[in-house]
């Protein structure tokens, strides 16, 4: 447990009214928050600029709430930067949380246009207010569907990010998914196979556990991966199994793949190399077993001669922000060169 002494920096918040999230599938809102961290003694201009994709089931404004027995995003950068440890940046947490309890920051007709909410109104809306950020000072970081939102950007925006950071981002799809497509299915057969009773169900709840959530996370994977377009299926979401015996269906299982940060960086790694930095970490214990996608990503950015950061920790997936006190000062440090 830490508490910092230093100075604190201020929060300031606002909403974005976003056209990319428009007719999203879910009925979710459009007006999305953004929290802004910036450091003690500035306004904002000309730092660096970060954004925070948070973890599934939470918003960004998680990250600026009060926590017990620690420290807070804002309270872990009021610490680093007044330990010199790291530049001053500013940094965005954008609200990004979905009815199917998270969000992968792609684009999907079901959850929306994370992707372009994210750079085309987002970013912009950050950099006007507070004159931070622009072409070579922004960076993404993230942990667990976060670190996977870090993961794609990287790949797909290296002209928008010139550094990102994951931390046990969602890789290696064979092991991390198909072990939780049985006890989705054993899930809906209570409802009948249908998403759409399950769904009303728990949204029918006064309390949810661990396997309502993880229920969730297969069917926010699956609007991320895989929409079916049909207006007729419920909010355009299907699995990739067949419900009777839990089989991969081929073609949509190669839906999902396609979007495998262990497979899409065979042939992306050369956005990585065009960035500042990029770093990503996994523990050794990480009980949806995304240890092994990420020492694939490891493996081919090595073999291709791109530089990167990777490391191991002895821990498993839950409760490792106190990783961010290696990943931040090395992006802000990038950033800032």
């Amino acid at each position: 447990m830490r508490r910092t002494t230093h100075p604190a920096g201020s929060i300031h918040t606002f909403t974005v009214d976003s056209a990319a999230l428009a007719g999203n599938r879910l009925g979710d809102p459009t007006t999305r928050r953004v929290d802004v961290y910036v450091p003690h003694g500035h306004d904002g201009k000309d730092l660096p600029l970060l954004v925070d994709l948070v973890g599934f089931t939470a918003g960004g404004p998680a990250h600026t709430n009060w926590k017990n027995f620690g420290e807070n995003v804002p309270e872990r950068l009021d610490r680093l930067i007044g330990e010199s440890r790291m530049p001053p940046v500013a940094v965005a947490f954008p609200d990004c949380f979905s009815r199917l309890g998270g969000n992968q920051y792609v684009n999907s007709p079901v959850l929306g246009n994370y992707e372009d909410f994210l750079i085309d109104e987002m970013l912009p809306a950050v950099e006007t207010r507070f004159g931070c950020g622009g072409m070579g000072k922004r960076g993404v970081f993230g942990k667990s569907s976060g670190g996977f939102g870090a993961h794609i950007h990287a790949m797909r925006h290296p002209d928008i990010w010139s550094a990102a950071a994951s931390h046990s981002g969602d890789a290696g799809f064979e092991n991390l998914y198909i072990p939780e497509f049985p006890g989705t299915l054993r899930a809906l057969a209570k409802s009948g196979n249908s998403i759409e009773q399950w769904l009303t169900a728990f949204e029918a709840k006064d309390k949810f556990d661990g396997k309502d959530t993880l229920v969730l996370m297969i069917l926010a994977q699956a609007a991320s991966f895989d929409p079916d377009p049909s207006p007729e299926t419920f909010l355009g979401l299907r699995l990739p199994v067949t419900l009777d015996t839990c089989e991969l269906i081929a073609e949509r299982w190669a839906n999902w793949l396609a979007w495998d940060p262990a497979r899409m960086v065979e042939t992306h790694a050369d956005a990585i190399g065009r960035m500042k930095a990029f770093y990503f970490d996994c523990g050794t214990e990480d009980q949806y077993n995304i240890l092994y996608g990420s020492r694939r990503i490891h493996k081919t950015l090595d073999a291709k001669g791109i530089a990167h950061r990777y490391e191991e920790f002895p821990d498993n997936h839950s409760g490792v922000d106190y990783r961010m006190d290696i990943s931040l000062p090395y992006l802000a440090n990038a950033l800032s060169a």
